[in-house]
């Protein structure tokens, strides 16, 4: 009977962590063996993303604004009861959202196939 454990006492089994603390810390990368992480780049701000983007692909911002021109000036003619200028405005717009749409699929296509740097 001597050899009995005490009640209050949980057995614990080799690698795992006491009870009551965290496994690992989450503001802390893992320490993997064999393996050690890039430096973090540094974030970069919304101006400095949109300036690179826009220099990857500069048709996307301009079929951007015309879209958002041509919708803006059919709008506005369709409130001055001018029906004719705001359907053409409006397959403007259409035109401008397609020119997008394939400026974007085409920047894709070009990242995709630049070489790593």
């Amino acid at each position: 009977m001597a050899a009995a454990a005490t009640p209050g006492v949980a057995e614990q089994t080799p690698g795992a962590a006491p009870q009551g603390a965290v496994p690992f810390d989450l503001s802390q990368a893992p320490n993997i063996e064999g393996f050690s992480p890039l430096p973090k780049a540094r974030d970069e701000t919304f101006k400095e993303k949109f300036a690179r983007k826009t220099k990857e692909n500069p048709f996307v911002p301009i079929g951007c604004l015309g879209t958002a021109g041509a919708l803006i000036y059919g709008l506005r003619a369709f409130h001055q009861g001018k029906t004719r200028q705001s359907q053409l405005l409006m397959r403007g717009r259409i035109f401008a959202q397609g020119f997008t749409v394939v400026a974007i699929i085409v920047g894709v296509f070009a990242t995709a196939l630049k070489p790593k740097q």
